[in-house]
């Protein structure tokens, strides 16, 4: 029963490896529409933002970014 129960885990196991796979953003936007947390969307926005700032900060737009703080 247990080797049954094993070779069953495998074989899924295998059929989910087989598929394919769906980009990291959808995969989050479908995360976000199914367990309804948009609450994580604009701290989402927020990180991205400010990642977008700190790369900027190491160009030439360094006196526009100090400014900003």
């Amino acid at each position: 029963m247990c080797q049954d129960h094993k070779h069953k885990d495998e074989d899924e196991f295998e059929k989910l490896a087989q598929e394919k796979r769906i980009p990291l953003g959808l995969e989050f936007w479908l995360f976000l529409k199914h367990n309804k947390k948009w609450w994580l969307l604009p701290m989402l926005i927020v990180l991205l933002l400010l990642g977008l700032l700190i790369l900027l900060g190491g160009t030439a737009v360094a006196p526009f970014i100090y400014t900003l703080f």
